[in-house]
């Protein structure tokens, strides 16, 4: 039976998407094999510099910042694609300290997040995200080495505006992206998170887990994550239950 032009058009557009997808992978590993401890060290100063202008737009609700156990910032998120696309990017986590998360900010332990998705994307885009880790299980569940929101720890996009009270109750991670100078609530769909490890014994000298950078305080914060984890301290002090 000939092939008609629709069935045609079809195989063109998967022949393609396959093409792409080689490209997409490329795309992702080369930013990572070309990392270097300078470039970890910037990376924690934009995630400073995201979390301020997060704090003084007023655009999350207070008592939902002071209710997060852990806080991620990966700024400058990639997202590009033609047919099929996707988002790379990296940035710092830092957890409260103690047994129910009462205590000081931790150092920074760095992460990678990864997504696809798929429909018509041209261009590229860089976003900011913040991701308010807000549970045990959200926390148990980043520590692990590869993590899906919405599989292995449930997220939504966070609630916004100043006015506005109270948690998402029952969800893990509250999902967060800065458009139009304020951050509001975003879907991630089914990102994955995992710890940077070359990054975190790059910036700490040794092998060492996000484990124990976060839960454990095993190091010291570095001068670079300085300005971020002393931003953490003065705004953000007390946890809220």
């Amino acid at each position: 039976m000939p092939h008609t032009k629709t069935s045609w058009e079809s195989m063109s557009k998967r022949y393609c998407q396959a093409l792409l997808i080689p490209v997409f992978l490329i795309a992702m590993v080369v930013p990572s094999l070309g990392a270097d401890k300078a470039k970890d060290e910037e990376t924690l100063k934009e995630a400073a510099s995201v979390l301020s202008d997060m704090l003084s737009s007023n655009s999350i609700p207070a008592n939902v910042l002071e209710g997060a156990d852990c806080v991620m910032i990966l700024p400058n998120v990639k997202k590009f694609g033609v047919g099929i696309g996707g988002s790379g990017g990296r940035g710092p986590m830092t957890c409260r300290g103690g047994k129910d998360f009462n205590g000081n900010w931790s150092a920074p332990a760095m992460y990678s997040m990864g997504g696809a998705s798929v429909g018509l994307q041209l261009g590229g885009s860089s976003t900011d995200y913040v991701l308010l880790i807000m549970s045990q299980k959200g926390v148990d569940a980043v520590m692990e080495s590869k993590t899906t929101l919405g599989s292995d720890a449930t997220a939504a996009a966070g609630p916004s505006g100043a006015t506005r009270s109270g948690t998402m109750t029952g969800t893990d991670v509250l999902t967060y992206a800065k458009a139009s100078g304020l951050f509001a609530g975003t879907s991630l769909g089914s990102a994955t998170l995992e710890p940077d490890k070359d990054a975190n014994e790059r910036l700490y000298d040794k092998e060492i887990t996000a484990k124990e950078i976060v839960l454990q305080h095993a190091v010291k914060t570095t001068d670079a994550g300085e300005a971020l984890i002393s931003l953490l301290n003065a705004k953000l002090p007390k946890h809220k239950t």
